[in-house]
């Protein structure tokens, strides 16, 4: 059995006390995935050690930079990176820059190596976890140059909102590894939730932030979610905020 395989049909154990902003989902892997898997995976997913479940991090884990990409260079980092659309785009666009796409849903980290290979693009390293455990222990204080999240599950039903992402807790997690001057970009089609995130900014002390929207980020490409909500006429709400220095 693959690798991927392994990964994608293994039930997380033992549970965590605190709820999750994702579902982890599973899912075969396509001939291309597969092999596209088989190729790269070892050179472009991080074998992050783990700590009980299977999208955690072991906490005595800090991600050595340099010693993974093979270089010094500003870190842009993206969580939920999906099928890869907008992080491969990115690193294309913007060889001088490395790439960390945190990602639980294992066939589109499959898919991201598949655009990556057929990109030829080589500055992007891809890790199956929890992104919240990254940016508490995995990640240096101070060694993210961005931070990016494009459509973040909204979870839109009353009940299931504590799950959402981007709250003030995680305002302090993204604060503690951003660099001063470090940009944290968000977008969302869900006006609700990205009323959340416009408060959530607005309450940091640790982002400066006008308080409004900000214009499309140019850099991000329409990806599947962008379009589905752009297909019901949802409106797309971009916020950015600059790490203040300490």
């Amino acid at each position: 059995m693959s690798t991927a395989s392994t990964l994608a049909r293994v039930e997380p154990s033992p549970y965590r006390s605190q709820p999750v902003s994702f579902t982890r989902r599973g899912g075969r892997l396509t001939e291309r995935q597969q092999a596209a898997w088989d190729a790269l995976a070892e050179t472009y997913v991080l074998d992050v050690p783990r700590h009980g479940p299977n999208t955690s991090v072991d906490p005595s884990y800090v991600l050595d930079q340099e010693a993974v990409f093979g270089r010094r260079a500003p870190l842009v980092v993206e969580i939920g990176s999906g099928r890869g659309e907008a992080i491969v785009h990115a690193a294309q666009q913007h060889p001088e820059l490395d790439f960390l796409g945190l990602e639980v849903y294992v066939p589109g980290v499959a898919q991201t190596l598949v655009t990556m290979r057929h990109e030829g693009v080589t500055n992007v390293r891809l890790a199956i976890v929890n992104a919240a455990e990254v940016l508490t222990t995995m990640l240096p204080e101070g060694s993210v140059h961005e931070l990016r999240i494009w459509f973040p599950d909204p979870w839109h039903k009353k009940r299931h909102q504590k799950r959402r992402l981007v709250t003030p807790e995680f305002a302090a997690l993204a604060a503690r590894v951003l660099e001063p001057g470090g940009v944290w970009r968000l977008a969302t089609d869900w006006q609700d939730y990205a009323d959340q995130m416009l408060e959530v900014l607005a309450g940091s002390p640790d982002f400066e932030f006008t308080g409004d929207w900000s214009e499309r980020f140019e850099g991000r490409p329409q990806t599947r979610f962008e379009g589905k909500g752009l297909a019901v006429d949802r409106d797309i709400r971009d916020l950015r905020a600059v790490r203040r220095t300490p």
